[in-house]
């Protein structure tokens, strides 16, 4: 083979491996960055395992915990008050299958007839189950749910119904959330007239529909 033959090979040689080193670095790298991220994918399906079950755990305990209340008020004969900690002058009722704790207040306690504003004399009553909730259900979810009859708006500055049971929810919410619940464990519901407790064809039935609802989320 001639020597010119011979530089010929060695300068297509040199050029192939010129332009081969580039892409070899570049799938190096390539290999490099999906490694890493497959590596921090494994590691986030492994936390989410890790907190998928200490959830599982926690309701499993949240729901063994309303049930033993549920077969205290059943077994003993005591009041939904008194296993839940509000006491037995309050109207309490717990839900196993819901998973919930409901106090209800009448409107009649809380606000005169057509007014969103707290009654002084409710104030107690309030800061009571605060401290309940404080003491025994924090971190829970905590619904205040307003609620009302179906008696139309008359001379009011309250759109209808549900306007006023939203804005009654949010006065008691509000005033949970000063005192005792961190904003992001409480929210305001307004109902309306769409949930009664009884018929909307007497006065006594009235009042009973006339009512605020604090609900704890016991999982």
């Amino acid at each position: 083979m001639r020597i010119a033959d011979k530089k010929s090979i060695v300068l297509l040689l040199c050029l192939a491996a010129i332009v081969l080193l580039p892409g070899c670095t570049n799938w190096k790298k390539k290999y490099m960055l999906l490694d890493a991220e497959n590596n921090n994918l494994k590691g986030l399906l492994d936390r989410a395992d890790t907190e998928k079950g200490r959830l599982a755990d926690r309701i499993s305990q949240d729901q063994a915990t309303i049930e033993e209340l549920q077969r205290q008020i059943e077994e003993f004969n005591k009041s939904p008050g008194d296993v839940t900690g509000f006491g037995p002058d309050m109207q309490v009722d717990v839900d196993a299958a819901a998973g919930t704790i409901t106090v209800t207040l009448p409107n009649a306690i809380l606000f005169d007839s057509g007014k969103a504003e707290l009654k002084k004399a409710t104030i107690s009553e309030l800061d009571h189950i605060c401290s309940v909730l404080k003491e025994r259900y924090g971190g829970r979810q905590i619904d205040v749910v307003g609620h009302t009859d179906t008696d139309p708006i008359k001379k009011s500055k309250w759109k209808d119904n549900w306007e006023l049971s939203a804005q009654r929810a949010l006065t008691v919410t509000r005033y949970l959330s000063k005192r005792c619940l961190p904003e992001k464990e409480v929210r305001a519901v307004g109902a309306g007239e769409a949930r009664p407790v009884a018929p909307n064809d007497s006065t006594a039935n009235k009042a009973k529909n006339r009512r605020v609802e604090i609900v704890v989320h016991m999982r």
